[in-house]
């Protein structure tokens, strides 16, 4: 920035620092670049600011003002006077609190900005740190890093990668330190529950256990406890903040469920200030730890699944994001055998924009496979992902048969035989195929070794999922994903149901809720949402859940998991938080979302449930309801967001009514919901039908 500067020109610096200190902070290059040009600067703590008004870590009131009081461009109290003008003009729909705490931040601001003094000389003896560090990839300090710092229309055509593929997980080199309040541990309080990491949009809660031995050479103040399970006494416990990719967002907090007992406010984790290089010290040592044994974890409880090691880290997806955690969920649940297809929208920004990504790899350099495609047609392009590991499996157990007594009998039976369901079976195949590979390398090549050793790797069974938000599931591809449902394949769908387009502005979409305000449905939407589950569950061969881990994350896992262990298609349809929804709670959105996620099942919103055709198989009931009657009215619910509330300001009579047509609604959908629990589908002609006529499993596999 300071290179763009013209001579003279006045700079304004968001920095927490105080007045005095502000020069003494700067390293050599922006001092001599101030000193040189001679630039004016002025500094405030903005967030500060912010956080102290009520607005949470939103400065854009704040800096704004800022920017017209010290620039010129319009005298100081005519911009002002334009700054509150615009504030009523915005935020008036949100109403008088949101607007009083804005004009608030207004004058605060003004109160707050100083100049800092200027010396002749430059006195700073640091240099700007390097943006990623020396140990990283070539490619990532060359390329990557130019990008990160801005200057990638200055790279030459040659740096790039020819065949455009670059390297994952790089996430990990963006420290962006973006919040200056980030997760704070509490050992002494801790349960080591996992819940914290589990609701973590952006994978930056980590826990371990290991051996006591292991802490030898540990920092200075580096955190952990005794892990609290029985067999293993002498093993230590620790819970990781990554805190230069922390945003801050706060949802580990509201999902502790421990409190110190003299201060409920203070949880086994909580939000402090940030300390960056002590950070970057503890979680270098956390790296050396050893990594737990896939096979050891209890994949069936949420303190289980949050010992593996998550494979989707650090996405730039909004502070509190309600999509990711699932995502982080299912790379941490299928590891290196998770294969995605994903659809255009949030979920493709995040997950695959330049120039970092945030799908990584374990140790061995193995991970997900992930590729996006369009809103029309993900449905289809994930069912090629299905046809095509077919194929291959098929091509790499035909191939194998073909030279069972090259490379041993035993070895090659073992291999077409194996079960793969639990993990310690993934394991083992993994071991087999490791060493039918050896095998082959040691034997005079041929066309039959060269084809089973490009495919062999696809004896370990694939998990294919395809990922998108209601905008494609609903809308545009909604035909696609029918089809994809009626192929009977064994394809895994997981819809984060934002129940807006969120990635184009908010726009709504057939998931949007009776009475909610979005683009295109500006005086509240006047239809109820489409059941989805439902339309799935007609099929009677589908299998089907609604789950909301900020309700019942345990539901959640095991839905993931039995979608995942079901032979045929099957679809997972979480509610996903989003900040387009206006959760708002201490000036800060989305710090409520898992609470919110709650409300959305208390009320009978968001019923949760499992259709499981396994169970008709086994002469049971398929349908299973998850959650309790509904306990509380649903303007707990819709009184907590902003999509909401605007159409009772704006128009009080439509809103009311539209309130009682979607409390109508729950009521009817609930009746029918816990009728199909208690007779079973059979009551609803279609289904039974359906089910009657289509096969149980695919046997393709």
């Amino acid at each position: 920035m300071l290179a763009r500067a013209a001579p003279g020109a006045v700079v304004l610096l968001n920095t927490p620092r105080a007045v005095g200190e502000v020069w003494d902070s700067l390293p050599r290059q922006a001092q001599a670049a101030i000193v040189d040009k001679k630039l004016s600067l002025w500094a405030i703590d903005a967030s500060g600011v912010a956080r102290s008004q009520g607005l949470g870590g939103r400065v854009n009131t704040v800096l704004q003002t800022c920017f017209f009081a010290i620039s010129g461009v319009l005298p100081r109290e005519a911009a002002i006077a334009a700054i509150k003008e615009s504030i009523a003009k915005t935020y008036g729909r949100r109403g008088a609190d949101v607007v009083a705490r804005n004009n608030a931040a207004v004058d605060a601001a003004l109160a707050a900005l100083h100049e800092v003094p200027v010396p002749d000389v430059v006195t700073a003896a640091a240099q700007v740190p390097a943006l990623v560090p020396a140990g990283a990839p070539q490619f990532v300090r060359t390329v990557t890093a130019a990008m990160m710092a801005g200057h990638g229309d200055e790279l030459p055509v040659s740096a790039l990668p020819v065949d455009g593929t670059y390297p994952s997980g790089t996430t990990k080199y963006e420290k962006r330190n973006i919040s200056d309040l980030v997760a704070v541990w509490d050992p002494g309080l801790c349960i080591q529950c996992g819940n914290c990491s589990f609701v973590c949009p952006h994978s930056v809660i980590r826990s371990t256990f290991y051996p006591e031995s292991a802490l030898d050479g540990a920092p200075d103040g580096f955190a952990s406890a005794p892990l609290d399970a029985r067999g293993l006494p002498d093993a230590r416990f620790t819970l990781q903040v990554y805190g230069e990719d922390c945003t801050g967002c706060g949802l580990c907090v509201e999902a502790c469920p421990v409190s110190a007992p003299a201060d409920p406010a203070h949880k086994a984790i909580n939000l402090g200030p940030a300390s960056p290089q002590t950070t970057r010290r503890d979680v270098a040592f956390f790296e050396t730890l050893p990594v737990v044994d896939r096979s050891r974890v209890d994949f069936g409880t949420v303190r289980g699944t949050q010992f593996l090691q998550p494979l989707f880290e650090f996405s730039l997806a909004c502070a509190g994001c309600g999509e990711t955690p699932y995502l982080r969920l299912l790379s941490q649940l299928f590891g290196d055998r998770l294969m995605v297809a994903n659809a255009t929208g949030c979920s493709s920004i995040y997950g695959g924009n330049l120039p970092t990504t945030p799908w990584t790899h374990n140790a061995a350099g193995q991970g997900p496979a992930w590729s996006n495609s369009l809103f029309e047609d993900n449905a289809e392009f994930g069912l090629g992902f299905r046809l095509a590991a077919d194929q291959h499996l098929a091509l790499a157990r035909t191939r194998l048969e073909s030279v069972r007594d090259l490379v041993g009998a035993e070895l090659a039976d073992e291999i077409l035989a194996a079960p793969q369901r639990r993990e310690s079976e993934y394991t083992a195949q993994r071991l087999r195929v490791a060493e039918l590979k050896r095998r082959l390398a040691a034997l005079p090549p041929s066309a039959a070794i060269a084809d089973l050793l490009s495919v062999a790797d696809h004896l370990v069974r694939r998990s294919v999922w395809i990922v998108g938000g209601d905008g494609w599931a609903y809308d545009i591809g909604s035909g696609g994903l029918d089809h994809v449902l009626a192929s009977g394949r064994d394809v895994n769908v997981l819809v984060m149901d934002t129940e807006v387009y969120s990635n184009t502005g908010g726009q709504a979409s057939k998931a949007t809720p009776l009475g909610a305000v979005a683009k295109f449905a500006a005086a509240g939407k006047r239809v109820p949402k489409k059941d989805l589950a439902l339309q799935a569950i007609a099929y009677g061969n589908v299998y089907v859940a609604r789950v909301a881990m900020g309700a019942d994350p345990q539901q959640t896992l095991r839905a993931l998991r039995e979608a995942e262990a079901y032979h045929g298609p099957s679809i997972v349809i979480a509610y996903s938080h989003c900040i387009a929804h206006g959760i708002e709670k201490d000036g800060q959105l989305l710090r409520n979302g898992m609470d919110q996620q709650y409300r959305a099942v208390a009320t009978g919103y968001w019923p949760l449930l499992r259709y499981d055709p396994e169970l008709r198989a086994a002469g049971g009931n398929p349908f299973l309801l998850d959650s309790p009657r509904p306990r509380l009215p649903l303007s707990a619910y819709m009184s907590k967001e902003l999509r909401f509330r605007v159409l009772a300001r704006t128009d009080p009579a439509a809103a009311e009514r539209l309130a009682e047509l979607a409390q109508q609604e729950i009521a009817q959908r609930w009746a029918t919901y816990e009728e199909m629990a208690a007779r079973g589908p059979e009551r609803f002609p279609a289904v039974a039908a359906s089910a009657a006529t289509r096969p149980q499993r695919n046997g393709s596999d």
